[in-house]
């Protein structure tokens, strides 16, 4: 057993604070991306989901450029542009588009300015890296309560409303002729959706920390249609694709060439995409089977029909 430990965990994996920091604040940004990814998938708003985590990188590159932590650049400026994507038109589906492009290209726009005084004004090491890619075994600890606060408000905005979140994202209109605030609720959504891409930019960077928030839930929900099963799933899909990401990231320092380890945001990406093409391959696995089954039962269908025809000629 103890062998096997080893080949599995990297000498000083349990005793690692970097790690344990990386484990708990990563199973809770995981498990806020999950819930809060399924209501992305389900109304259909991963575009916007993209846009808001290319925003979190102007808050990132902002927040170095003023001297402030990372996390409340993501946060603010999250904030800020599902604000100004609920008041473009957030609301209807082309409306939709045009708010998420007209956010995303202003965003992209201030990233690259930010980035560039970065490098320049600040020389800001690594500052570049860990705004796109993230630096899981960096957060500091003292982060933790701010992370456990922002985590809890998303989580609890989602249970706020997730009846009326979910009669709104499979049909508007039924929502309205049942007199849900479609308005209020999509705004609340958005706020959700502002802080699970914030604090995934922290984990795995603001560039790939859609993976996290879509990735995860669209595998879940290829799974199950059931919104509560869907969002255990997708939970469980996103915790299990964070902390294996992060015990192979730390043992990839003892991979030759030793002392160079890989990052962690990589292995969790490619986890993801794993977990999904895994279950893309079930579910085409059972439609062959499924329609197999369906030629089967027309072939017999004809020969029964042909027999009867030739019974009564």
């Amino acid at each position: 057993m103890g062998q096997m430990s080893t080949l599995v965990f990297a000498p000083g994996f349990f005793h690692s604070g970097a790690v344990g920091v990386a484990v708990a604040v990563g199973g809770a940004v995981a498990v806020v991306s999950a819930c809060v990814g399924v209501f992305t998938v389900i109304r259909g708003q991963s575009f916007a989901g993209h846009a808001l985590s290319d925003v979190a990188t102007t808050g990132g590159s902002g927040a170095f450029v003023l001297g402030v932590s990372p996390l409340t650049g993501y946060v603010v400026l999250g904030l800020a542009a599902a604000a100004a994507m609920d008041l473009v038109g957030i609301q209807r589906a082309r409306g939709r588009d045009v708010a998420t492009g007209i956010v995303l290209g202003a965003g992209l726009g201030l990233s690259a300015l930010f980035l560039y005084f970065d490098t320049t004004m600040r020389a800001t090491t690594g500052a570049t890296m860990t705004i796109l890619f993230g630096s899981m075994f960096a957060i500091s600890s003292s982060t933790i309560p701010l992370i456990a606060v922002l985590a809890a408000v998303a989580l609890g905005v989602t249970a706020l409303v997730y009846r009326p979140l979910m009669l709104s994202s499979l049909d508007q209109e039924i929502a309205r002729a049942a007199g849900v605030p479609v308005r209020l609720v999509g705004v609340l959504y958005l706020l959700g959706l502002a802080i699970a891409v914030a604090l995934s930019a922290v984990t795995i960077g603001a560039i790939l920390s859609t993976a996290l928030l879509v990735g995860p839930a669209a595998t879940a929900l290829r799974i199950s249609r059931r919104p509560a099963t869907a969002l255990a799933l997708a939970s469980l899909i996103g915790v299990g694709s964070v902390w294996l990401g992060i015990v192979l990231a730390y043992d990839s320092f003892y991979w030759p060439p030793r002392g160079h380890g890989w990052p962690v945001s990589f292995f969790v990406v490619t986890l993801v995409f794993v977990f999904y093409l895994f279950t893309e391959a079930r579910v085409l696995h059972r439609l062959a089977r499924s329609r197999a089954a369906l030629a089967r039962l027309a072939a017999r269908f004809a020969v029964h029909r042909q027999a009867r025809i030739q019974a009564g000629g």
